[in-house]
Parts: structure tokens; sequence; C-alpha cells
């Protein structure tokens, strides 16, 4: 029997981790117990901002990771999950994401020292806010906003005045008052608890990108046996679908904790446009600034405009 050791930052009760669960059980019954996964809750071994690098030195032997938050050497990773305008569900997320893995080799670089068992997408965020409802996108002007990295120029142009950190430290941010609001789903009113420190939902349709989620430190796989290494990377697709699963469950639980609680408000279309046209525009800046890492960017932002074939519509396009 083998045990291998899965840290992640959620409690057992959150979506992400029921979709775990379900992970652990088919690894577990497909391998008729030779492989055993013991899991760590809670955040109690790997760190939000350095899990990638926790990863390559053995912390843990599998791990939740967020490139999208990492201090240093996934400037494309966090850049490219900008390119999705179009690509609103998840299986058209990951499937653009695999498009982008295959034709820019500077991602598999950046991943250098990990194997990616499973690559995640996710609901389309609106905006919750704790005290100021926003009814247009003028009511940002002035607003301290949590939003991921690709999103922080897109929102100041917009007047806000936007912040990234960890979605963990969000909820405490919001009660102190710290930040006036948050880039978020539905289901972060159930999932981390936002009804009760957010009052206002504004329900713009932010697009969002896939990325790699869990990965295994590259030693400890290549010191698997063949067998059980063929178990983890039949389970890819097992862990990616209970993913997308128990996210679309958890948008409904979402809501429902809101009922009653959060005030919703639409967005206009022409809002609505005018966001998307101020996202991509930002997204292919961000993706030349990737020049001063020697990245080329534009490139992959290339690769990514042209295999998005339709709304919600991917094929693997290439570079040319």
């Amino acid at each position: 029997m083998t045990e291998l050791t899965y840290a992640t930052p959620y409690p057992p009760s959150h979506p992400f981790s029921r979709a775990d669960q379900r992970w652990i059980d088919f690894v577990e019954q497909r391998s008729a117990g030779r492989l055993v996964i013991r899991p760590i809750w809670s955040g109690a071994l790997l760190s939000a901002d350095m899990s990638m690098e926790e990863l390559r030195h053995g912390v843990a032997d599998i791990g939740l990771i967020t490139p999208i938050y990492t201090r240093g050497g996934a400037h494309l990773i966090r850049v490219q999950s900008g390119f999705y305008s179009g690509a609103d569900s998840i299986e058209s997320q990951l499937a653009l994401y695999r498009c982008l893995e295959r034709d820019v080799p500077e991602i598999g670089k950046e991943l250098a020292g990990l194997k990616i068992l499973a690559v995640q997408g996710g609901l389309l965020p609106g905006i919750v806010t704790r005290n100021r409802p926003i009814r247009s996108l003028a009511d940002l002007q002035g607003l301290r906003i949590r939003a991921p990295t690709e999103l922080l120029p897109v929102l100041r142009n917009l007047g806000a005045d936007p912040v990234n950190m960890p979605m963990g430290e969000v909820y405490s941010a919001m009660a102190k008052g710290v930040i006036d609001g948050v880039i978020a789903p539905p289901d972060t009113f159930r999932a981390l608890h936002l009804a009760e420190v957010g009052k206002y939902y504004y329900e713009l349709k932010v697009p969002r990108g896939a990325y790699p989620a869990r990965a295994m430190g590259l030693d400890r796989w290549n010191a698997l046996a063949p067998e059980l290494r063929s178990i983890l990377q039949e389970s890819t697709a097992v862990w990616e679908a209970a993913l997308a699963d128990e996210i679309r469950i958890s948008e409904q639980v979402g809501r429902d904790a809101a009922a009653g609680r959060v005030v919703m408000s639409p967005a206009s279309r022409s809002d609505q446009a005018r966001f998307d046209a101020i996202y991509l525009r930002d997204a292919e800046a961000n993706a030349r600034s990737l020049e001063k890492f020697a990245i080329n960017g534009s490139t992959a932002f290339a690769v990514a405009r042209r295999s998005l074939v339709g709304r919600d519509k991917v094929a693997c396009r290439g570079t040319q």
C-alpha cells in the first residue's frame, strides 16, 4: 500500500473539498486499496501563495495550488486567466486552457517540477459589496474591490481601487471594512459565508479563466509505481468532472443563502458590453506586458482568441 498526503486550504464542507473527496474515493476504489489518500484540510500544511514551491519540495505529496496568487514564477498562468471572454461554461474554460497548454510552451516551463492532476474553471462572477450598492459601472468609482490579477487594470479603468488577496482572507477583510467588495460568484455566499458580510450583488458577468489547480511534486510522481501513475492519470477526468459538478450545485446553494439578505441588481446590456470591451483590451495589454519577463504573451493571447471559435465554443487553432 502507498499512502499520499493531499493538502488543501479549504474545510471538508467546501464544494472544492467535496469534489476532492469524490476523487479520493475513486483513486482508492480504482487501486483496490493499493493507493490511499490522506487529506489534510483547512490549510494546515500548504500556504496560499507558496503552495507550488512547497509541493516541489515535498511538503505534501499532492495539493491544491493557486498559481494566480503565487508570488512569482507563474506570470503567464496568472495573466492567461484573463483571455477567456466568451468561454462561459466550465467545460469550455478547461478546453481553452488545454489549447494554451498545448500550444504555448512557457506554461509548461512555469509548471516545472510539478505534475498537474486537475485543471479548474468556475462560475462567472459578479461583484459583492459590503455597504454600497452597485447598479451601474459608474458606482464602482472609489470602491476598494478584491479582484484576481487579470482584472486589476480593468477595475482601475472603471475608477475602482482594486487589490489582490487570497479568497480565504476576503471574509475578514470585508467584515473589518478593509475592502468594500469582491469579484466573486454566487456560490461564495454560502461557501465563504459572504452573505454575512455583503449586502449587495451586482450581476455583471465577469469572464473568468481556467488554471491548473491540483498538482503533485514531480519527484514524488516519478517515485510511484507505473500502475499507480496510470490510475492517477485516469483520475484527472474524474476530478475535473467532480469539481465542475460541485461548483454548479454550489451556485444555487449560494443563491439560497443570499435570499432575503442580499440585494441583487442586474447589469444593463450597455454596461456589460462596455465591461467586455475593456476586459479584452486590457487582457491584450497584459499579454504584451509579459515581454519584460521574456515571455511572448501576445502569442498566448492570439492562441486563446483564435481557439474561441464561437460563444462558448472552443477548437484549438494553434499560433497561425
